[in-house]
Formats: C-alpha cells, structure tokens, sequence
C-alpha cells in the first residue's frame, strides 16, 4: 500500500539507478567519487567512479577490500572529511580508519570504542569539507556522543580520542542524532531531546501509540531537517496502529512545520533537502517535501532479489552518478548578440 502524489512535479526529483552490483552491501556511505561499503561478513569495500575507457560511460571499480576485526558485521559508516577520519561501528565497538585510503589508525594512537549501542557525530561538523591543501587551516575537533547502555559518553575527536564527561542516561537509547549541543534519541517507549550543555532531558512522544498488546513495525526513525550551529530540527516517527505520522520538533522539543503521514510505518527514512525519502514495507519509496509536507513522488520497488536487506542510505555530500543523460541533450544552439 502507497499513496500517489497529490501535486506531482513535472520533473520528478529522483530516479533509481543501480551503481554497484557485484556487492551484497549492509551500509554504505559516499565521498566525493568514492563509495564505502560495509558487509555482513564483516569487510569493507572501497569503490571509486573511474573511466577506463574515454568511450564508455564510467563505472565504479574496487579499490580495496579489508576485514574489520573479528570479520563481525558492518553497523554503521560515518565520514568525517574534515579530519580525514571514517568510523566504522561493529560488534558494539567502533573502529577508527584513515580516508580516503581506509587504513586502520593505530590503537596506540586511537583505541576503538567498546560496549556501544549507538552513536552519533554532531552533523555540523560532518558537514565540513575536507582541508585543503593548499591553505591549510587549523582542523577544528569533531564532537561525537556515544550511547553506552545507561549513559551518554562525549568525545571531541581530531588527531585523537578525547573523553569529554559523561552525562546518566537511565532508559538507555537505540538511535541518535546530534545537531549542535542538542541529542535526539529513541529509547524502547519514547523519543526524547537531550540538550548536552545543559545535561536535561526532554520527553517528547512515543514511538508507538498503538494498544500495547499490538507489536510495533519499528524501527523507530529519526531525520536531522535542519542542522545549524544555533538551531536543531528534528524529524521523528511515531505509529500509531494504523499510519504512521512524521513530526517535525525543534532542539527544545517544539513542534514546527506541519506533519507527514505515511500509509505503513517505513522501514527507513533520510533526508535529502528539501524532500524526505521514506521505504515503505512493499519496497517502495515514497518522497515527501519538507516545505510543503505533500507527497511529489514514488518510486516503485527495485527489481531484485534484495528484499531481507533493502534499506536507505544518505551521504551529506551525495552520491555521484554515472549519466550520459546531459551530455546527450547537449547541442550547439545560436545566440543572438546585442551590440
């Protein structure tokens, strides 16, 4: 079941198109012209757009292919482009690796995480580009929280891992997402706001308003809609037996905008502004606008045998795309001059 756009664009915004398939990913994040992909089997791979040939369309080759310790499943890929830094979540611990290259940082030098439940790196600083070689500027550290299982652990991260204080987190989390000084987080009832400054905690509404005795489609969802270094915006889902209702809250746990709606509770959100991206149970993507709240567009399920691990994943920087699309409508075209 799906809902059909209302006003549809006459230009839909996005389309599917497959540009790597000889990988059985678990997640994966993208970085310029480079795509890194964790597996079940615990490796990571590291792919990159490259012409091989400057008559054909260019295509994304392995670079590299390394084991994370233990060979345990891959969670979860950030990039940090700022400091050159990926932080792999697996087996509750996460490991620390160089970009683009993926080497291990040495343990001496940064020792992996232990008993994580969930993480997240405050996406102001993610959003800060790679430094540059030519005008070298001081890097500014990364803050990044870590979920423990009753507390909030904070880190600011540059050359190295430094522990910051800890703040209690009595009902524990399992998803997080920090914009500036404020945490959103799910814990197993509610979704709440942490503002880290001051350590306080905000209830905000639960995940699932069904009977308590009807079990919950979940997984619980959180989007970050607006990240600033002043201002937080959150987008949360909540079902409630029968729909499932997206609520924009500020970082102070106010509601803004209006709200979304989606016929089944969706088995993945992200964000890719100004539309909200949502894959619904029967494998279809459903778009929203953030602005407007309407849906403009579905795309229908990917034609694959992929059901068990179809999933969403964003890159704050996007992913590139092989097309000859734009070349093809390209023509010369005569323009009149005024002298």
């Amino acid at each position: 079941m799906t809902s059909a756009p209302t006003k549809p664009i006459d230009v839909p915004p996005f389309q599917l198109q497959t540009l790597i398939a000889q990988c059985n990913p678990r997640c994966a994040q993208a970085l310029g012209s480079e795509i890194y992909v964790g597996c079940a089997d615990g490796q990571l791979i590291r792919f990159a757009l490259q012409a091989d040939d400057p008559n054909t369309l260019e295509t994304y080759t392995l670079l590299s292919r390394q084991s994370v310790p233990g060979d345990k499943p891959v969670d979860e890929i950030v990039l940090v482009p700022s400091i050159s830094r990926a932080l792999v979540l697996s087996d509750r611990q996460i490991h620390f690796y160089t970009l683009p290259a993926l080497d291990v940082v040495p343990p001496h030098v940064i020792k992996p995480i232990r008993h994580v439940v969930a993480f997240a790196v405050d996406q102001n600083h993610l959003k800060l580009p790679a430094p540059s070689l030519s005008a070298p500027t001081p890097v500014e550290p990364v803050d990044l929280c870590v979920i423990k299982r009753n507390a909030i652990a904070m880190y600011a991260l540059r050359e190295r891992l430094f522990f910051q204080k800890e703040i209690p987190l009595p009902n524990g989390a399992t998803l997080a997402r920090r914009s500036g000084h404020f945490l959103c987080i799910a814990d197993n009832e509610f979704y709440n706001v942490v503002d880290l400054l001051n350590a306080s905690l905000t209830q905000l509404m639960p995940i699932s308003q069904a009977p308590p005795d009807e079990r919950f489609p979940g997984p619980p969802g959180i989007c970050i809609t607006s990240s600033t270094p002043t201002e937080a915006e959150f987008l949360i889902l909540s079902w409630t037996g029968a729909t499932t209702m997206g609520i924009f809250i500020t970082g102070s746990g106010d509601p803004v905008r209006g709200t979304l709606e989606w016929p089944a509770h969706p088995r993945a959100v992200v964000l890719d502004y100004p539309y909200v991206a949502a894959l619904l149970p029967n494998r279809t993507i459903e778009i929203h606008s953030v602005e407007t709240q309407g849906i403009v567009q579905v795309l229908p399920a990917p034609q694959d045998e992929a059901e068990p691990r179809v999933s969403l994943v964003a890159a704050l920087s996007g992913y590139l795309v092989p097309s000859t699309q734009k070349s093809e409508k390209m023509r010369k075209v005569p323009v009149g001059l005024v002298r």
